[in-house]
């Protein structure tokens, strides 16, 4: 019998080894993609743009470098609160017993997918670290290859740029946003409505909710083949606690709810207000409020929650190096009108049928050499929307198929994979190996929607 079975995952094995090696020798550090990409944006400009001249690049990268600053600032707060709210004890007690559900490998899969893929949807950041936070609870209760389980729990985020929280959907719901690129040519802002809350979003979304756990438990190793999580040599973050003993005034105020409360009450109180007045609370702000919010209630006293902030905000350096040279590269394509030769090449292959799919092929190769969704969208926003407005193709299906590229490559880019698995102690390449399935099944569900919804 064992003999029999043997093939299968040997050509898994040498399946992933071999998209392994590929993407070490091919991809660089992404700080050092970015450099490059505004290197051949800059040769593509002066070859091609009618606009181009040494001067004009130069002004627009320069004035482009720092017209996303609050963009990336936006962003990198989704991250943080994210990850500081599925740190707060009360949240991980509610995923460790919804974990300890599971009682096979196959079951601890399927469920550490679902699950991560639910919060992914609501927050990007926090799938991101939910994904490890669940992947570790599950090696430590039962004997599973923790490459794969780590996998299952990434494979999760494949969903996080058709959520409410997409970087890409967000920037469009929100008015005067330096990334807000439908706005700037046509007028008017995409409420989700027309982008995430659409049958050619959320019909493939939740195929994949339903498909993946079939796949992963075909994908998992056997058991006699499973490489396990070493504890010792990645322990557990320590969990901070409240000092014993008389304090002083400072170290009491640092330790005591009732700042959390003063802060989370505010916080209630303006929700609230927002139903009944006209305040503004909506898009990537409307976010990042209520999961400070959020995370600072859950939290119990301020120093938990600044704490949590602070080992959130490890995790953004490459975030913060490369988002200003992708705001340059969408300054300098603005500059000297490389954008509107890219969207006439669109406009030659497609029709206002097949442009949302030409998009989603475009992103998907795109997202290989920018794995951020907002820089991504800072480059390819700018010619494939206007492409949609010559052709009169949907201009929110256009958008979003930008977001479903960048999500489905991102199970074969080691940019987000990257901080999941130091988080839960694992080499990336392994993980990688087994979400190249995601990828494979993400290509052809968001594919197909497209053409068939839109």
């Amino acid at each position: 019998m064992k003999s029999a079975a043997a093939p299968t995952p040997v050509r898994k094995t040498r399946f992933t080894e071999a998209t392994i090696r590929l993407f070490e020798r091919v991809i660089p550090d992404p700080f050092v993609l970015a450099i490059l990409i505004t290197a051949i944006v800059a040769v593509l400009s002066l070859i091609f743009a009618p606009h181009a001249s040494v001067p004009k690049m130069i002004g627009g990268w320069y004035k482009g470098f720092f017209d996303i600053f609050t963009f990336a600032f936006q962003i990198t707060l989704v991250l943080v609160t994210g990850h500081a709210f599925a740190h707060a004890p009360p949240v991980q007690r509610v995923f460790k017993a919804l974990v300890s559900i599971a009682r096979t490998p196959a079951q601890a899969g399927a469920l550490t997918f679902v699950l991560v893929a639910v919060t992914s949807f609501f927050n990007w950041g926090m799938g991101l670290v939910v994904a490890a936070l669940l992947a570790r609870e599950v090696a430590k209760r039962m004997r599973v290859d923790f490459a794969w389980i780590v996998a299952a729990g990434f494979s999760g985020w494949v969903v996080w740029a058709s959520g409410i929280s997409s970087s890409i959907a967000l920037a469009q719901s929100t008015p005067g946003s330096s990334m807000n690129v439908v706005q700037k040519l046509t007028g008017a802002v995409l409420p989700f409505g027309e982008t995430v809350f659409t049958r050619f979003n959320l019909v493939p979304t939740l195929v994949m909710l339903f498909a993946m756990p079939f796949v992963l438990a075909w994908l998992k190793p056997r058991d006699e083949d499973a490489v396990v999580l070493d504890t010792a040599r990645h322990p557990d973050e320590p969990i901070r606690k409240r000092p014993d003993g008389k304090l002083s005034f400072a170290r009491w105020i640092e330790h005591s709810w009732i700042g959390s409360a003063f802060i989370g009450a505010a916080g209630i109180a303006l929700i609230v207000l927002t139903q009944f007045q006209h305040i503004a609370f909506s898009g990537v702000n409307a976010v990042i409020f209520v999961m400070f919010i959020a995370g600072v209630i859950l939290h119990g006293y301020p120093l938990a929650y600044a704490d949590a902030i602070r080992n959130a905000a490890k995790q953004t350096g490459s975030m913060m190096l490369q988002y200003p040279l992708y705001g340059g590269i969408m300054g300098m394509m603005d500059a000297t009108g490389l954008p509107d030769v890219i969207s006439h090449f669109f406009i030659a292959i497609s029709n206002a049928h097949t442009l949302p799919f030409w998009s989603y092929v475009c992103s998907l190769i795109v997202t290989f050499f920018i794995p951020s969704g907002g820089g991504h969208w800072a480059v390819q926003g700018p010619f494939v929307v206007p492409a949609a407005v010559a052709l009169h193709a949907s201009v929110p299906a256009t958008t979003m198929a930008v977001a479903m590229g960048e999500q489905v490559s991102n199970m074969m880019q080691p940019f987000w994979a990257a901080p999941v698995v130091a988080m839960a102690g694992v080499g990336v390449q392994r993980v990688l190996g087994f979400t190249v399935m995601t990828f494979a099944v993400g290509l052809i569900v968001y594919g197909a929607a497209l053409l068939i919804f839109v």
